[in-house]
């Protein structure tokens, strides 16, 4: 059995932390305002989930989910997560954020940001270019012809194979983006983010499969 931690525990956060209970994992959700707050969603997703501060999520988790605004990513601990695989959620949306000059220039992505902060970690970057709703609306069984593909970036190759196994498990099929430094081609903006998993470019309440091969041209298409 393995425990996912959560550091944040929105829309999006909420939302992995259901659909690892769903497929078996003990979850600790955290968040800034504290373990109290989160008491309605631990009870809706039962047994196999327990609140704790974000230190808690890091320390416990042998796979930690870190789900907060970029604004707030250095203070997403550093210690308790040292030699862990770290999954980045994050985006850089500047009228949330505020400016980050090296991501305007593009010197450098948000998830090199986090890797940055986080030395010793081994970040990958997913569940960035889908809405929620079609996250928890979209998992499909191994095999199924009408599974969907999350696209994923990271610098350690272990690290991958393990958030691929991830992903596999609560229904989803993996696209190697490559290095974090590629995570751009799935930013906001991009031609894979959004509204692949959703019917229409303007209906993202009504998801709709985005499978590997729809994924990969996506990925193909973005530019700088």
């Amino acid at each position: 059995m393995t425990t996912v931690g959560l550091i944040g525990s929105g829309n999006i956060g909420g939302t992995v932390a259901r659909l690892a209970v769903d497929a078996g994992y003990d979850v600790v959700l955290s968040n800034s305002r504290g373990p109290e707050t989160l008491t309605d969603l631990v009870e809706t997703l039962g047994a196999h989930a327990s609140a704790g501060t974000t230190q808690d999520a890091a320390q416990v988790g042998d796979l930690v989910v870190v789900s907060v605004p970029l604004k707030a990513y250095r203070a997403v601990p550093v210690e308790p997560l040292a030699g862990k695989v770290v999954i980045d959620t994050n985006n850089y949306y500047p009228q949330r954020d505020g400016t980050f000059p090296e991501l305007d220039s593009g010197e450098t992505t948000s998830s090199e940001l986090l890797q940055r902060h986080l030395p010793d970690s081994r970040v990958v970057k997913v569940f960035n270019n889908i809405y929620f709703k079609g996250l928890a609306a979209l998992p499909r069984p191994t095999g199924a012809a009408d599974r969907s593909a999350l696209a994923i970036a990271g610098d350690d190759a272990a690290a991958k194979a393990e958030v691929t196994a991830f992903l596999d498990r609560i229904g989803y099929d993996a696209v190697d983006v490559g290095p974090l430094a590629e995570g751009w081609r799935y930013q906001p903006d991009t031609p894979a983010y959004g509204t692949l998993y959703s019917a229409s470019p303007t209906d993202w309440e009504h998801p709709a499969q985005g499978d590997a091969a729809k994924l990969r041209d996506a990925l193909a298409a973005a530019t700088r």
